[in-house]
């Protein structure tokens, strides 16, 4: 049977809507940097997209047979360079690094190998390709339901609880925004989509 990250980690992958408080070990992903409005179809965070899944799929068949696991959600990271904290609505100054976790097996060496099939089945260039650990510690985290535009209401909410605890939001390089897609977004209607906010407090 595959083994099911999210299954494990409940508390990333399965929170309450309610804001809570949450002690994130550092984790390993793979990742593709970019920069740009995620609306845009032929703009960066797309292409990002379109380079992960190639990738995690051809390192999880790879190893089948070997340890097999479940493909995990699409994850992110935003902010604005030079900019304290997170403003979604400039979407245009968004910088990004989209990722998918990885098993700890996942080193230089098996994405190198997986780098040089998917360019060779794909045609795709896979440079921006890279193995990424992120260190959250502390975090206010809730569950999003509906359109990603009506987020900063959740946000808020996680705000005022982190505040009430005694927390202070600390978005700053490199503890970003975070947000976990649970579920297809093409497939969920607009307001059926999860997502998973996570914000650094300290």
């Amino acid at each position: 049977m595959a083994f099911d990250f999210k299954k494990k980690y409940k508390e990333l992958y399965s929170p309450a809507q309610q804001p809570h408080i949450i002690d994130v070990e550092p984790i390993k992903f793979l990742a593709v940097r970019g920069h740009g409005n995620p609306n845009d179809e032929s703009g960066e965070y797309q292409q990002s997209i379109g380079l992960l899944y190639p990738l995690m799929y051809t390192i999880k068949m790879g190893k089948k047979g070997q340890f097999d696991f479940v493909v995990l959600p699409l994850e992110g990271l935003w902010w604005q360079e030079g900019v304290r904290g997170y403003n979604p609505q400039r979407k245009d100054q968004l910088s990004f690094i989209s990722m998918i976790r990885v098993p700890d097996f996942v080193t230089e060496d098996v994405l190198q190998w997986a780098k040089i099939q998917v360019e060779h089945k794909k045609k795709l260039d896979t440079s921006k390709a890279e193995l990424f650990t992120d260190t959250e510690e502390l975090c206010v985290q809730a569950l999003h339901i509906g359109p990603y535009d009506s987020e900063p209401e959740t946000v808020e909410k996680m705000h005022q609880y982190a505040q009430a605890q005694g927390c202070a939001l600390d978005i700053t390089d490199p503890r970003h925004h975070h947000e976990i897609y649970i579920g297809d977004p093409r497939r969920a209607h607009s307001d059926k989509l999860k997502t998973v906010i996570c914000q650094p407090i300290k």
